[in-house]
């Protein structure tokens, strides 16, 4: 059976694009996906709970802790590369892709080697640190941005989006008597910043009479401290959670959006059509979120708020604004809904079968996701 290699990881802005690609391959064709990556990343979790084979790597990051970190990465990443080579020639994939992040290094450098066909994902408007320096080795190079795609080859490059797990797709705005509702994301990490302000800053909006429900995420082992911000300030309609598993029905619900601003979020923000308020994670690298939500605003379907200047105060004045004015927030998910991508992870798989001669089953033979671009389509 032919196999498709999917590498990388780390956070959910690699691993989830590449469980979305997995998925529409698996629909699209009869192959075996395998991911790679590595034993301190959040793929050690969500990649099996989907049904897909992992392999570990042990790998660290080169970037970012000064000489010794990097000294000891390299150091590392030599073995890595060998134990690569080792698991490329006995898995002997069709076709390889890098999905970002350190563990895909050596798996990539191993398939360019071995001369399998290489592509990588590019999700951030910004290209990261390991598809910069695999790129050249690459057949291709899928980007979500124009301007990231201005700095590969031409003939490499193809502008996809980000590709999302089945259901994101655009969703009418539902007018309702009800409550206001608002829906936070911090990440698959979660965001200390947002977690500190947002329940301050929801709580100055119900103390102008404002009717408002929230859905809070706030990561992994902070939702105890988040709840009782949210019930000091006198909120009794916030649902706080670690993690949320059903973000495209929790945006389709939602009539705000206060986020961080990370490639995958900032695309299914898009893709479902809602109003955002972005606040991008200053240290990110290169400053990738910040250019991330800047797209988004710059299509109108966001308002970017910096974390240096917005405080509880700030942020409660801005959200005001939009839960009261209706027309604002309908025209900002339409611009958002135009700039959606909806279809990105089955134009990448189609792309990748082609990339290692896989053969795609007849239609009529594919699996339940094979309709995604009919399930991505509007409903109201």
């Amino acid at each position: 059976m032919p196999t498709a290699l999917i590498c990388g990881g780390g956070t959910g802005g690699h691993v989830f694009p590449g469980i979305a690609v997995a998925d529409a391959l698996r629909d699209l064709a009869d192959l075996d996906v395998v991911f790679v990556g590595s034993p301190r990343g959040l793929e050690t979790k969500h990649v099996p709970a989907h049904g897909y084979r992992l392999e570990l790597l042990d790998v660290e990051p080169m970037k970012g802790g000064g000489a010794k970190r990097a000294m000891r990465g390299a150091l590392v990443a030599s073995k890595a590369t060998r134990d690569a080579i080792a698991l490329v020639r006995r898995l002997r994939p069709d076709v390889v892709l890098g999905v970002g992040g350190y563990a895909a290094g050596p798996v990539c450098l191993a398939a360019a080697v071995m001369r399998k066909p290489l592509a990588l994902l590019e999700p951030n408007s910004v290209m990261g640190f390991t598809n910069r320096a695999l790129s050249p080795l690459a057949k291709r190079v899928y980007v979500a941005w124009e301007e990231t795609a201005r700095k590969v080859a031409a003939r490499k490059v193809r502008v996809t989006g980000v590709p999302l797990r089945q259901g994101f797709g655009a969703r009418a705005v539902v007018s309702s008597s009800g409550p206001s509702r608002v829906l936070v994301l911090g990440g698959s990490q979660g965001a200390m910043a947002i977690n500190e302000r947002v329940p301050a800053a929801i709580a100055r909006v119900v103390a102008t009479a404002a009717d408002v429900v929230v859905v809070h995420q706030t990561g992994p082992e902070r939702d105890d401290a988040v709840r009782a911000a949210y019930r000091a300030g006198g909120v009794t309609g916030a649902t706080v959670v670690p993690f949320v598993d059903d973000v495209a029905r929790q945006l389709a619900a939602a009539d705000v959006v206060i986020a961080r601003a990370g490639a995958v979020t900032c695309a299914e923000i898009a893709a479902v059509g809602r109003a955002s308020l972005l606040i991008p994670f200053p240290h990110a690298a290169d400053d990738h979120q910040t250019r991330n939500a800047e797209a988004l605003a710059a299509a109108g379907g966001a308002i970017v708020l910096p974390e240096a200047s917005t405080d509880a105060a700030r942020l409660a004045e801005v959200l005001t604004s939009l839960l009261t004015d209706g027309a604002k927030r309908e025209a900002m998910a339409t611009c958002a809904r135009r700039h959606g991508q909806p279809d990105a992870a089955i134009v990448v798989a189609e792309d990748l079968l082609d990339l290692g001669g896989i053969a795609k089953r007849p239609a009529s033979a594919r699996g339940n996701g094979s309709n995604r671009r009919e399930a991505n389509k509007e409903v109201s």
